[in-house]
């Protein structure tokens, strides 16, 4: 077995670079996953009938002051696109939240009861992706850890960082697959979504740049990681030639 001291110093930096961008991005995926803005946009809502002595634009006014008068005929001024108000909203893959109309807080339900029944399986299958995901994200952080205060020898190391880049790659792809599944989900939620929950506007939210931002980093330490175990393998071949080549010459020419 050849020691650890027999390689080169940047071995250990490429090693802590691999395992800082892994842990980059278990951070931002479970970030992501637990947060509910992957999806960012306003509702166009009716407004409700003023109340009491509530005033505003929040609600409709009537012109006549005796509003508690049903023999009274009463007009309502507003009109068109002024008869309605914007309610901002958020969503992710767990639940969706929107704000009150005169009230302060927000109403969340589940995203999972307003998602198309045809469509629901797809979502299932997005949520365990995103667990696997955030599973191998930390088999492959555990690894990179342990090869890194793992000094015994190379050749272990070796394979301790061979496994990680093969968990760390297949985390990538799981994450990528996750992340394409729940944006088809909430693009056929938007469009045969319950009435009472389709946007006016939407866009995606920084939730979801965050979840890719994870699978950038999750994507660069898998290259990271592989460039590592192909260069140390080089050496290795190099080291062997020279040790060869050398071998060959004391043969020929013994030492007298």
């Amino acid at each position: 077995k050849m020691p650890a001291s027999m390689l080169e110093p940047d071995r250990r930096h490429r090693a802590s670079a691999a395992f800082s961008l892994s842990f980059l991005s278990l951070v931002f995926s479970i970030t992501a996953f637990c947060s509910s803005y992957w999806c960012e946009g306003t509702r166009k809502v009716a407004k409700p009938f003023c109340k009491g002595d509530s005033k505003g634009d929040l609600c409709i006014r009537f012109n006549s002051p005796d509003g508690n008068n049903s023999q009274a005929v009463q007009y309502i001024w507003e009109t068109g696109d002024d008869k309605f108000v914007e309610k901002k909203f958020h969503a992710g893959i767990w639940y969706s939240c929107e704000e009150m109309i005169n009230e302060e807080g927000e109403k969340c339900r589940s995203f999972i009861s307003l998602t198309p029944a045809s469509d629901r399986g797809v979502l299932w299958l997005s949520i365990v992706a995103e667990l696997l995901y955030v599973v191998l994200l930390l088999t492959g952080n555990i690894l990179m850890c342990v090869e890194i205060c793992y000094y015994s020898s190379v050749i272990d190391g070796l394979k301790i960082n061979a496994f990680s880049a093969v968990v760390t790659v297949l985390a990538g792809l799981l994450g990528m697959v996750a992340h394409m599944m729940y944006t088809t989900v909430f693009q056929m939620t938007v469009n045969l979504g319950p009435e009472d929950w389709r946007p006016h506007t939407w866009d995606y939210g920084w939730s979801y740049g965050l979840a890719w931002t994870s699978f950038a980093c999750c994507m660069a330490a898998a290259v990271t990681t592989i460039n590592k175990y192909t260069k140390t393998i080089l050496e290795f071949k190099h080291r062997r030639r020279k040790l060869e080549r050398s071998f060959r010459i004391q043969y020929k020419f013994p030492d007298h």
